[in-house]
């Protein structure tokens, strides 16, 4: 391991927190309507589009309206890019005479950008028109991110306000976070992207030589590429600097999103509590997964051969440490770009990607719903602090009653579940194991790594499993849904309860949620529901596979 990939895996969490900071104290004042270094060139748009749409920027709406509208907006456009990709053979920017999608990838794609997963069962490159490219999947991109990151800001309304009836306006809080947050971030990593070779371009693939339009995948967690290959192509990710720009665009808004709900109630060592809590859960991974796959193939070494670290399916050009690095993140924030093959991983750095989809996509998470599941897992560990002393638990000023212990555990164990069932019909099914591209716990992990990427909303995959069918397109489009609106919905339930409340006076038997036992209580719990959850599952999988390989046995 060389110099600079020590200096990588050191500073990049430095590098990370100096910048969330600064954009989670902007994100608090762009939802909270406050004036921004931006405003002088933005706000008149964001004036003239309320005006072209008549939306009241000061007519707020309660937690039921604001749910209306959101899911409204996704089910539009989840319908308007399904009917795109049906007729993409009779519109234009379609050099490549590509035809109509098949009827289940075309609703399986449709559900997927509209639900912010961008799983992939076709190529890209061969699948869709540049027409369907732009008009389809980059504006569910922008809007499916947004959609994310203003549920969050309503769950944070509900913490801060009392005894109000509403949590904001769902099109301001949208127009807002496209305007301000997602567009200038896209432009400028764009450019940066461009700068150093990434290209696309509306002419036919053999003359590829203009503008990257790449950009919003990392910012907005959405991670779809164009190529089958994403972010390993050099057309999408040319070089280390590239990398390296890539992982921390994917990870900027996520990890923000602790500060600014620590500046919205004006108790920045809240957000700090929350964040401490994602870092150290995304670092420990991060160890793992990078130690895993240094010390090589076991096979190679019982065989009498150096192997060094473990190579396979990764770019040279990025190596094991950038490759551990896009992969780990690329899991915690529910993205699903890849710049190596998961399914080249060495059974133990499996575990790690496994866990960190399949316990909700908590550690940073998409933009938006990240910082809601690990709201929902602070809630589960304020309840079980109050079993312990008998009193009803208090979070943020707001009293934690029934209706919110509900929908926090709906939030937590749903996808969970989801998960799990579906893969258990997958392996006793002749359509679901026909797919597989290995056998034995390799396949195993196979599906269960395309179930929790459907339900966490993440979109990457073991890719040694062949999820362009039926069976896995309308298995993984139920999954993609429920994960997505069973994750959002109950929080916007909870918001609305909450801002109802007043706020609850700090005592000597509150609990202080803005403490270090804290933050280590949180990463507790989510360990332990999460090895209570999957442990089982990843026994038979990765784990055993893992034990099977030092003694020889591949599969």
């Amino acid at each position: 391991m060389t110099t600079g990939n020590w200096l990588c895996l050191i500073l990049f969490p430095f590098i990370i927190t100096i910048l969330a900071y600064p954009m989670g104290i902007y994100m608090a004042k762009v939802f909270s309507g406050d004036r921004t270094f931006l405003s002088p060139v933005i706000a008149p748009v964001e004036r003239f589009l309320y005006r072209i749409f008549t939306v009241e920027p000061n007519e707020e709406m309660s937690w039921k309206t604001y749910t209306l509208c959101l899911v409204l907006l996704n089910v539009i456009g989840i319908v308007a890019l399904f009917c795109l990709q049906l007729i993409q053979g009779w519109l234009p920017f379609n050099p490549q005479k590509f035809g109509a999608v098949r009827w289940d990838t075309a609703l399986n794609a449709a559900v997927s950008f509209g639900t912010n997963t961008n799983w992939q069962t076709y190529s890209g490159e061969r699948t869709m028109s540049y027409l369907t490219q732009m008009m389809g999947m980059t504006v569910q991109n922008f809007i499916s991110a947004a959609i994310g990151i203003v549920a969050v800001i309503a769950v944070i309304r509900g913490f801060v306000r009392k005894s109000a009836a509403a949590i904001g306006n769902f099109w301001v809080d949208l127009t807002r976070c496209i305007l301000y947050v997602l567009l200038p971030l896209v432009v400028i990593l764009s450019f940066i992207l461009v700068s150093q070779g990434a290209v696309q371009t509306l002419s036919p693939s053999i003359e590829a030589r203009t503008l990257e339009g790449r950009a919003i995948k990392q910012i907005g967690t959405n991670g779809g590429g164009f190529f089958n290959t994403n972010s390993a192509h050099p057309f999408e990710n040319p070089t280390p600097l590239t990398d390296f720009l890539e992982v921390l665009g994917l990870l900027l808004i996520a990890a923000a999103l602790p500060f600014t709900l620590g500046a919205m109630l004006k108790n920045r060592r809240q957000g700090f509590a929350v964040f401490a809590a994602m870092m150290i859960l995304y670092l420990t991974g991060l160890g793992i997964f990078a130690w895993t796959e240094m010390r090589g193939n076991p096979l190679l070494e019982k065989a009498g051969i150096a192997s060094g670290m473990n190579m396979e399916g990764k770019e040279t050009r990025f190596g094991v440490v950038n490759s551990a690095l896009f992969a780990q993140s690329t899991t915690v924030t529910s993205c699903g770009a890849v710049n190596s093959m998961h399914d080249s991983m060495l059974p133990l750095s499996g575990i790690v990607l496994l866990f960190n989809m399949a316990i909700g996509e908590v550690i940073f998470g998409g933009v938006g719903t990240g910082l809601i599941g690990m709201l929902s897992y602070a809630i589960l560990t304020l309840f079980l602090a109050g079993l312990m002393i008998g009193r009803t638990p208090e979070f943020m000023g707001k009293k934690l009653e029934l209706l919110e212990m509900v929908m926090a555990v709906v939030i937590i164990v749903t996808p969970a579940i989801l998960q799990l069932i579906l893969s258990s019909i997958a392996v006793s099914t002749q359509a679901g194991v026909a797919s597989l591209g290995n056998t034995g716990p390799h396949g195993l992990s196979e599906i269960i790594y395309a179930f929790a990427s459907a339900s966490g909303n993440n979109g990457s995959a073991f890719a040694g499993l062949n999820a362009n069918t039926v069976f896995y397109n309308l298995t993984t489009s139920l999954a993609m849904l429920i994960g997505r609106f069973s994750t959002i919905l109950p929080a916007l339930a909870i918001a609305g309860n909450l801002a109802e409340k007043k706020i609850v006076p700090e005592s000597v038997a509150t609990f202080p949620t803005a403490s270090l036992l804290f933050t280590f209580m949180l990463i507790a719990v989510v360990i332990v529901v999460g090895a209570l959850t999957f442990f089982p599952v990843l026994t038979l999988g990765p784990l055993l596979e893992h034990l099977l390989l030092a003694i020889g046995k591949t599969f």
